[in-house]
């Protein structure tokens, strides 16, 4: 019996891997965050499979059911909203877990600013503009920011911010960013991608509140921020695609026969 977290994506039915939809049709027992996710990825699911939602509960009553199930001979589906590896409490389920003697794996999602960027069509990594992007959030009704992580610490940087579980504090947000991006900087809020009730927000740190309060987005909404949004930026060529890139070194390489042992 295995405990499997799951990258559900960021919510769309047809953005789970392979490797997830084999094993949440195996999985007998499915534990889902119900408050992220769209129903229909639920139907991946076994016809009999007993599905919990686990909006409701917290880390302790969480275990319980794994417990249960592993007690009874079950695997378990443990879908987690985005990729495991970002804020899903996968440290601290599996620590629990390991006390209990209780096998897991992880199997990655789309996280859910790849889906956002994807919405928007946009590479947050533009050749001499910015090279780097920051995974973070802000504290509003949640654990503490460790002191080292202040937004103005990122923001100085210039890097592609994405913010998540910030979109409650979007005002106070931009007035502290607009210092090292300045207020015409582009903003994105991307709520729900992939979803049927999706919705994208365009603007700059100067006018983006007014947005986000206008259209009433209180939560499962994503800031982006940075210069790499400008749709009609004009930048500098990828030096591995640049034409003046020296290639000759490449020309005589060819991709291994299936019988060629390239480990040798």
């Amino acid at each position: 019996m295995t405990v499997h977290f799951i990258g559900a994506g960021p919510g769309a039915a047809d953005l789970l891997t392979v490797r997830a939809c084999d094993l949440l049709r195996k999985s007998p027992v499915c534990l889902y965050a119900g408050t992220y996710l769209d129903p229909e990825v639920l139907g991946h699911c076994a016809p009999d499979a007993e599905l919990i939602d686990t909006q409701g509960l917290d880390l302790d009553q969480i275990i319980e059911h794994c417990a249960r199930a592993h007690a009874q001979g079950k695997d378990v589906a443990r879908l987690c909203s985005g990729d495991p590896s970002l804020y899903s409490a996968l440290h601290e389920q599996t620590r629990r877990l390991d006390a209990l003697a209780i096998p897991w794996d992880v199997t990655p999602g789309v996280p859910a600013y790849a889906a956002a960027a994807a919405l928007l069509g946009a590479e947050l990594t533009v050749p001499e503009l910015v090279q780097s992007v920051v995974l973070t959030r802000t504290r509003a009704r949640s654990t503490a920011m460790p002191e080292s992580e202040a937004l103005a610490n990122f923001a100085a940087t210039r890097a592609t911010l994405v913010l998540h579980l910030a979109v409650t504090r979007i005002r106070v947000l931009a007035e502290e960013l607009v210092a090292d991006y300045g207020p015409e900087c582009p903003v994105a809020v991307v709520y729900r991608a992939s979803q049927p009730e999706q919705q994208v927000l365009r603007g700059t740190l100067a006018d983006i509140a007014d947005q986000v309060e206008r259209a009433g987005l209180r939560q499962a909404a994503v800031i982006l921020v940075g210069p790499a949004l400008t749709r009609t930026l004009d930048c500098a060529q990828s030096h591995l695609y640049d034409p003046a890139r020296d290639r000759t070194h490449l020309t005589d390489w060819q991709p291994p026969s299936s019988g060629d042992n390239v480990f040798q």
